[in-house]
């Protein structure tokens, strides 16, 4: 280990941001890392995979895993989902554990915070958006202290931060917390690296962003992009192949739009950023495929990137 690591007590570690669907956690970590490395949309459950960001200063390195939103799953990509999230939870080195503030206290929270209760590491209990309204806060608390059995005074590992990721309330405050819980070591990636998602993970997000934005809510959770191919075309482009599932002919209608104009609104916006995120010229080629019940099919999760145990 660098001696100057060890005289400046540099920290270091992974620290995941979990919570329900919708809570604010890709508006929290794109907000951290003033850069943009996670999709963000009004439609629940946009963050399928775990999404790396990585913060650095000074005093150390976090690297942030923003994880799928917690819920009660119907199929195997729900049951996938919370799987990553509530595995990266058990492992890291201290838990960004997100709410909203603007929300009454449900059942499914309930859930979460029982099975996150039970962790033996650190817990920054967030209680986003309070910019937007409070009135929920103490239910929060109490449903946190019923399942840890102590008062939140009384809780070693626990802090509750109020905070606002879109109002910049608390957000430094959050990183000097982060740092206090993380061990002394050297950074984890080099200094000028911002995340470790794979390239054609972050291209498919870019695209089903795009579509979750243009369609809003009449497909939200039946569609997949895959990245099938990324070869170099003529005019020193390159050629991007992009492959959208739905699940019944009625939604390929839909994302096809009346003479394609769905689609092409959807490829004109994301190639601009693909581009940006490649540094290259791209000509994006997208197909649109129908293929029921792929949320089940194992062949597909597998190719977007899902592990099984």
């Amino acid at each position: 280990m660098n001696a100057a690591v060890l005289q400046n007590n540099f920290r270091s570690g992974m620290v995941a941001i979990v919570g329900r669907p919708n809570v604010g956690k890709s508006t929290l970590l794109n907000r951290i890392l003033n850069k943009k490395i996670t999709i963000v949309s009004p439609v629940p459950q946009t963050t399928r995979n775990q999404v790396r960001g990585i913060y650095n200063d000074q005093r150390g390195q976090i690297v942030f895993i923003d994880t799928p939103g917690l819920h009660f799953g119907r199929d195997n990509l729900d049951r996938f989902m919370n799987q990553s999230a509530y595995g990266v939870a058990s492992d890291a080195d201290c838990l960004v554990y997100l709410t909203d503030a603007t929300v009454p206290v449900g059942k499914e929270e309930q859930s979460i915070a029982e099975r996150l209760g039970g962790l033996k590491v650190p817990v920054i209990l967030g209680l986003n958006k309070v910019d937007k309204g409070d009135r929920f806060i103490p239910a929060y608390i109490e449903l946190w202290e019923k399942v840890k059995g102590k008062p939140l005074t009384g809780l070693k590992d626990c802090v509750l931060l109020p905070l606002s990721a879109t109002g910049d309330i608390h957000i430094d405050k959050l990183i000097d917390i982060l740092l206090d819980h993380l061990p002394p070591g050297p950074p984890l990636y080099p200094s000028d690296m911002h995340s470790d998602t794979p390239q054609k993970m972050a291209m498919a997000d870019i695209v089903r962003e795009k579509l979750f934005h243009t369609l809003r809510q009449e497909i939200p959770h039946a569609l997949a992009v895959i990245i099938e191919d990324i070869q170099p075309g003529k005019k020193k482009l390159l050629h991007v192949r992009a492959l959208i599932l739905v699940e019944h002919l009625s939604q390929k209608k839909i994302v096809i739009g009346r003479d394609g104009a769905v689609l092409k609104k959807v490829g004109m916006e994301a190639r601009h950023e693909l581009e940006a995120l490649l540094g290259h010229k791209i000509f994006l080629e997208i197909f649109v495929k129908t293929k029921r019940n792929w949320r089940d099919d194992y062949s597909v999760l597998e190719e977007m990137g899902y592990v099984y145990e």
